[in-house]
C-alpha cells in the first residue's frame, strides 16, 4: 500500500499544511466577527420586512373585506330605499288615481245636474211660452167668436179656464 500512497499524493502535514489551516482560522474568525453578524442582520432584517409587509397585507385584506361588507351594507340599504321610494310612489299614484277617478264623477254629475237643471229651465221658460202664445191665441179667437173686445180681467179669467182645461186634459169645465 505504500506505493498507492506514494502515488495518490497523501497529503503530508508540514508547515504549509499548518499555514493554511492558520489561515483558514483566522479568515473563519473574521467572517464570523465582521461578515456573518452583517449578513445575519441583512437576513433578519429582510425577513423583518417580509414578516411586516405580510402583516401589513393581511392588515390591507382585513381593511378591503370590511370596506366590501360595507358596501355591500350601503347597497342593500339603497335597495331598500328604492324599493320603498318605488312602493310609495306606487301608492302615491293609485291613490292620486283614485282621486281623479273620484274627482272625474263628481264632475260628471255636477255636469249633469246642471245640464238637468238647464233643461228643466228651458223647458219651464218654453211652458210659459207656449202659455202666452196659447192666451194670445185665446184671446184673439175669443174676440174673433164673441166680436168685441173683452177687458184685462175677463181675459185673463177665460185664459187661466182654458189652460186649465187643456192641462187637466179633459176639457170640461
Amino acid at each position: 500500500m505504500p506505493f498507492l500512497a506514494g502515488e495518490a499524493g497523501v497529503v503530508t502535514i508540514d508547515g504549509t499544511v499548518v499555514v493554511e489551516l492558520i489561515t483558514f482560522l483566522v479568515m473563519l474568525a473574521i467572517l464570523a466577527k465582521y461578515v456573518y453578524p452583517q449578513i445575519v442582520n441583512v437576513a433578519e432584517a429582510r425577513q423583518q420586512a417580509i414578516a411586516r409587509q405580510l402583516k401589513e397585507a393581511e392588515e390591507a385584506r382585513a381593511a378591503a373585506e370590511a370596506q366590501l361588507a360595507e358596501a355591500k351594507a350601503k347597497l342593500d340599504d339603497a335597495r331598500r330605499s328604492a324599493q320603498s321610494v318605488i312602493d310609495a310612489a306606487e301608492k302615491s299614484g293609485e291613490q292620486l288615481r283614485q282621486e281623479l277617478r273620484q274627482k272625474a264623477d263628481e264632475e260628471a254629475k255636477r255636469t249633469v245636474e246642471g245640464a238637468r237643471k238647464q233643461i228643466e229651465a228651458e223647458r219651464d221658460q218654453a211652458i210659459r211660452t207656449v202659455r202666452s202664445q196659447v192666451a194670445d191665441l185665446v184671446i184673439t179667437a175669443t174676440e174673433k167668436v164673441i166680436g168685441e173686445t173683452l177687458d184685462d180681467a175677463k181675459h185673463r179669467q177665460l185664459i187661466e179656464r182654458s189652460i186649465r182645461e187643456v192641462a187637466s186634459g179633459d176639457g170640461s169645465r
